[in-house]
């Protein structure tokens, strides 16, 4: 394994401001040909899939990427705006040799990002990513200029929507149909706008669709995931039976029940988990989650003799504990599910059918399915920093933390943790009293703004 710290690769891929570094068009050309050159240490003429989301960045990102790679001799195949799980599941079906995705994800159109995936779908590890890091100001990538025949070649990929909607609805029951269902899809104007409300219309349902109107700025913007509250009132105004608000790169969904409630990702780990372990289909009876997830969901697994094992925050750390135990089901909070039996990665499409199948197996209401998990009282308040020094370097602010840790004892927790992707801590405190846990978090931000705030 390589040894070092990645600095360009961060929780989710390299991610900042579109035209700033790291998210430059000199990078992602440079970031293109050390792909590629590592790839052909291995494979002669590789082939890499490259999609993107729906900023007005991505063209930028996407040339840039494309001409570092034929630049190195390997064969491009560009697919356009798809959700990443799309990426990450034509990367494998395709035996491409790596795929990319252009995303920021959840984050505003000035934003853009780059992650990988390997040729079996999963998101390329640590030691891969820290050495495409040495390789990019390596002397012998500099060298590297194949000429003639040997220069890659690049081609679209028309049909790239289609293989994905045949893919994502294989989470859904085969005898089943949506006939009679009211779904509102929120697509945030993202990588989603066309696929999503297609599977769930061809599927039989009455869609009512919302952000599928993509202009390259309006992405996240007031829709989606981040704001589930448009989709809720969708809900409520039409009488639909679920909501479905994506992100950006629709890699996770925030569900909406019948009543126009929130349905995060803990309470679908918690209902999908409980009816897999009744199912006895649920490896090992344990679901991974992340240090972020309500101690609701320990409970509601643990009253069916099932179980969590918790790791750090990122999609990607969920999938590597997944594979190493072998287990079957994980997520985050957030809406990253990842059920391995049909994906690789998180994907709000799949998770949304998984859970449609759910209901209509037992003749239940998300709500009433939902409502197998209470959650404990929980509060997340971010705090934007001036650097990351590590936490526990700043003894004032470990003192605070640790009284607040004290007061709650085995009835609570207390995070604290830097976003991976931007400039902010993130305060979590979690216990059985809402006004306690929200005066704990603000006592631990104010030490926090003291000591390092921006």
């Amino acid at each position: 394994m390589s040894q070092g710290k990645r600095k360009l690769f961060g929780t989710d891929g390299v991610r900042g401001l579109a035209n700033r570094h790291p998210i430059t068009a000199g990078m992602a050309l440079r970031l293109g040909r050390a792909i590629g050159y590592r790839l052909r240490a291995v494979h002669r003429r590789p082939k890499v899939l490259i999609g993107k989301d729906t900023r007005l960045s991505g063209y930028m990102i996407e040339t840039a990427l494309a001409s570092g790679l034929v630049s190195v001799g390997a064969d491009v195949h560009l697919c356009g705006p798809l959700p990443t799980p799309g990426i990450a599941f034509l990367t494998a079906g395709m035996r491409c040799d790596a795929g990319v995705v252009i995303s920021a994800s959840h984050n505003p159109y000035e934003d853009n990002g780059i992650k990988l995936f390997a040729r079996d779908g999963y998101k390329l590890p640590d030691d891969e990513e820290l050495a495409l890091e040495q390789v990019l100001e390596s002397e012998e990538l500099t060298q590297f200029r194949p000429t003639g025949t040997d220069i890659g070649r690049a081609w679209r990929i028309d049909d790239a929507a289609g293989r994905y909607s045949v893919f994502a609805k294989s989470a859904f029951p085969k005898a089943s149909t949506l006939e009679g269902y009211k779904v509102v899809v929120d697509c945030a104007h993202g990588a989603g706008y066309r696929v999503a409300p297609e599977v769930f219309h061809e599927l039989g349902a009455e869609v009512i669709p919302l952000g599928v109107k993509p202009d390259g700025t309006n992405i996240n913007a007031g829709v989606g995931a981040l704001h589930p509250e448009v989709a809720a009132e969708a809900v409520r105004a039409h009488g639909a039976h679920v909501g479905v608000a994506l992100d950006g790169d629709a890699d996770r969904c925030i569900l909406i029940d019948e009543e126009g409630r929130v349905v995060d990702g803990d309470q679908v780990l918690a209902l999908l988990g409980r009816r897999l372990i009744a199912k006895g289909e649920l490896a090992g009876d344990t679901v991974v989650a992340t240090v972020m997830s309500n101690l609701g969901l320990d409970r509601a697994l643990r009253e069916v003799g099932g179980r969590v094992v918790r790791v750090a925050v990122g999609d990607r750390y969920v999938v590597e504990r997944m594979r190493a135990d072998g287990l079957d089901l994980g997520g985050e909070q957030s809406g990253h599910v990842i059920w391995r039996e049909h994906a690789t990665t998180g994907d709000g499409l799949v998770t949304a059918l998984a859970v449609l199948g759910v209901m209509i197996e037992q003749g239940a209401s998300l709500g009433e399915l939902a409502g197998c998990m209470t959650r404990f009282p929980q509060v997340l308040e971010n705090v934007a920093v001036s650097r990351k020094p590590p936490l526990d370097e700043l003894d004032e602010v470990q003192t605070v933390i640790a009284a607040v840790a004290a007061e709650l004892g085995a009835d609570g927790r207390v995070l604290v943790r830097y976003s991976g992707t931007q400039n902010l801590a993130r305060v979590m405190v979690e216990g059985p009293e809402q006004g306690h846990i929200d005066a704990a978090a603000g006592r631990i931000a104010d030490a926090l703004r003291a000591a390092i705030g921006g």
